[in-house]
């Protein structure tokens, strides 16, 4: 399993909540296309304007399909605040309770 991590700060708290509300309603029925994901996380710290979002992918050629769709469609400037980082990263560890 692979995760692509996005953190994005200095956002407005109203546009954050207005493109979560965005997000959540598209991936609705699945991840965009072009994006071979299986398992989608967005955490928000609205407090403090920052976004962190973990896509996961099944293999590491999927894993930069989805990457190479996702940097082509990035939130536009001020809605997510800015891109700080993206990570791309082999999930080593995942623990889920019984």
């Amino acid at each position: 399993m692979y995760a692509r991590v996005a953190r994005f700060t200095g956002a407005d708290q109203e546009e954050m909540e207005r493109n979560i509300a965005a997000i959540r309603e598209r991936s609705a029925s699945g991840p965009p296309e072009g994006v071979p994901g299986k398992a989608f996380t967005l955490m928000a710290d609205k407090a403090n304007g920052t976004v962190v979002a973990i896509g996961f992918f099944e293999t590491e050629e999927d894993l930069r399909k989805g990457d190479e769709t996702l940097n082509a469609m990035s939130p536009p400037e001020g809605s997510m605040g800015s891109r700080a980082s993206v990570d791309l990263c082999e999930v080593e560890i995942q623990v889920q309770a019984p």
